[in-house]
């Protein structure tokens, strides 16, 4: 079983920033694609960004120019740095770690492991 621990989330006002942190203790990364979802209440888990083990990045549109997806490798870290926050960002954020085998980067299914959710609330 695999571990993901997240951190960084908590409190914004619109247009500041945040950085969000996912390490995966006793995990070497390096060979993993990372994602990072994200899910408000009442509504579905959806994809905000993805590295790939070879540091490709792929974005959803409405965080595409805000957000920046890095990893570390080193440390067994993902990031998710989230500038220009706005209200609609609001949700639980959860790092997960890709199914090697699967293709669909964008939607849970793909993803093998997941952490347990750090909350970012912007208000306006």
């Amino acid at each position: 079983q695999v571990q993901l621990e997240e951190s960084g989330g908590g409190l914004a006002q619109a247009g500041d920033s945040l950085r969000l942190s996912c390490a995966a203790p006793g995990r070497v990364f390096s060979n993993d694609d990372l994602g990072w979802f994200r899910q408000a209440p009442g509504k579905e888990r959806e994809f905000v960004a993805l590295v790939t083990s070879s540091a490709n990045t792929y974005y959803s549109d409405f965080v595409k120019d805000r957000f920046t997806i890095s990893r570390d490798n080193a440390k067994n870290t993902v990031y998710l740095q989230m500038n220009s926050l706005k209200p609609e960002d609001t949700a639980v954020y959860f790092c997960a770690v890709k199914n090697r085998f699967s293709s669909d980067y964008h939607v849970p299914k793909g993803y093998a492991y997941w952490g347990q959710g750090t909350q970012v609330t912007v208000s306006s």
